[in-house]
């Protein structure tokens, strides 16, 4: 089965990325990488928050898809990603053992000195578990 080496990150979406990452600061957290991104044509920020060896991932979607997110009376966690090695490999084992894999591919995303690569799959309960392998 897939060789998980440690919970990667836990996603948290937020609507205002300068106050939810000074309000991590004052938690101990560091801002150790931030990047851009693109979805439905408009761009997002991601920033990576690490305290220890805790890494917290903040994304603020594009602003028409920010209304979704501010209708939570208790905001949510988005997903719960695991460290991988050989994505690719990892892909096709978790698709063969029968999971409800979410994209077609693995997905690239400009993240980190050379990217990364992921992808999720659905659990029982509606949860999302990302793959993800930094390059």
């Amino acid at each position: 089965m897939v060789n998980i080496k440690k919970l990667q990150h836990i996603g948290i979406p937020v609507t205002d990325m300068a106050v939810s990452e000074l309000f991590y600061a004052k938690l101990g957290f560091v801002n150790v990488m931030q990047s851009p991104f693109e979805l439905e044509g408009e761009s997002g920020l991601c920033v990576m928050m690490k305290n220890g060896e805790l890494l917290i991932e903040l994304y603020q979607l594009p602003d028409k898809l920010l209304p979704g997110i501010r209708s939570r009376a208790h905001g949510h966690v988005d997903h719960i990603a695991f460290d991988v090695d050989e994505i690719d490999l990892v892909f096709e084992e978790i698709k063969a053992a029968g999971f409800t894999v979410l994209e077609e591919q693995v997905v690239w995303l400009p993240f980190w000195k050379n990217g990364c690569r992921y992808f999720n799959i659905v659990g029982p309960d509606g949860e999302r578990l990302e793959f993800n392998e930094v390059l």
